[in-house]
């Protein structure tokens, strides 16, 4: 019998995850279709108004902060996050956080240079705080040492695969050289469900040049790794307004953009990732107040990875 059941909880997870993908996937194609459709056609689609768009905006936050895990084992759905060294882990949960929250805000400490040694050392779960004092949103972000290229330097891949089990307990220090092991102190045996990762999201940036083979082998091996589990995975391509003029000069061209474009779909032949479980994103850097089109970006990604892991936890 409990054969049976894990077979149709499986079952169960991967009809609910193709259902998903195959609506981000119609919506993705859709946007990018308007896109190419708008820079060619005299008849363009009036861009949603500024109400319009708060409004959107208003009704994907309710989503999130109504949002609850169906899987009573699992207080939180648990995100991990990794990318190269500098592209911005810390900034992306500060960024979460702030659309969230409704103000910006820094609880996620950032470097604020591009050093190419990480600046996180410890494995930290990051939380985000209700309003009231005390609660926070059944949502956490794990943070871990960047990856850098070659052997002995960065997060270990190993530590990685790790963490997706659940095994490596809070505040742990990294060891490039040698990871984690059963009999180590940090080394978590009998991890629980709430435990365990439930979507991992890679981060990568716009703004850099192409990735070196040292840094798509390790990602591909973590991929491999999540996939062989059943973790649902996400790429957030961020720092797109730095990377592009043209979503500079106004984000929302960003589906119109040709460089994005290109970008996520490279990233997606040398990694593996499907184009429709990929988000261009900019984070909240040297603002300091709201800004609507950013917001809409961030909620889209952070919508995705709440269904993602929601789908997943609900088989554990």
């Amino acid at each position: 019998m409990r054969i049976q059941k894990t077979k149709l909880d499986l079952l169960h997870c991967s009809i609910v995850f193709k259902l998903k993908t195959s609506f981000l996937r119609r919506s993705s194609h859709l946007l990018w279709r308007k896109a190419r459709q708008g820079s060619s056609s005299h008849r363009e689609e009036a861009p949603l108004s500024k109400q319009e768009k708060a409004r959107n905006n208003a009704s994907d936050l309710d989503y999130v902060k109504n949002y609850k895990p169906e899987n009573e084992a699992v207080r939180h759905i648990r995100v991990l996050l990794h990318c190269p060294v500098g592209v911005g882990k810390s900034t992306f949960i500060n960024s979460v956080s702030s659309v969230v929250r409704r103000k910006v805000v820094i609880p996620a400490l950032a470097s604020s240079d591009n050093s190419e040694i990480s600046f996180t050392k410890e494995f930290k779960t990051h939380t985000i705080q209700r309003e009231g004092r005390g609660n926070i949103y059944p949502f956490v972000f794990n943070d871990v040492m960047g990856l850098e290229e070659g052997t002995g330097r960065g997060v270990h891949v190993n530590d990685i695969k790790l963490t997706l089990e659940g095994h490596v307990e809070e505040g742990y220090k990294f060891n490039p050289v040698s990871p984690l092991t059963p009999s180590d102190h940090g080394y978590v045996s009998q991890p629980s469900p709430d435990d365990r990762v439930h979507v991992l999201v890679c981060l990568y940036s716009g703004n850099a040049g192409d990735m070196k083979d040292g840094f798509l082998q390790k990602m591909r091996e973590i991929r491999e790794a999540a996939s062989a589990l059943g973790i649902p995975q996400i790429a957030v391509l961020t720092k797109i307004d730095q990377a592009c003029g043209q979503v500079e000069k106004d984000l929302k061209n960003t589906f119109k953009s040709k460089y994005v474009k290109t970008k996520i779909e490279d990233f997606s032949r040398k990694v593996g990732i499907p184009l429709n479980c990929i988000f261009p994103m900019k984070n909240y850097c040297s603002e300091t107040l709201l800004d609507d089109d950013v917001d809409t970006l961030i909620l889209s990604v952070l919508r995705a990875i709440i269904d993602f892991g929601e789908a997943f936890a609900n088989t554990l």
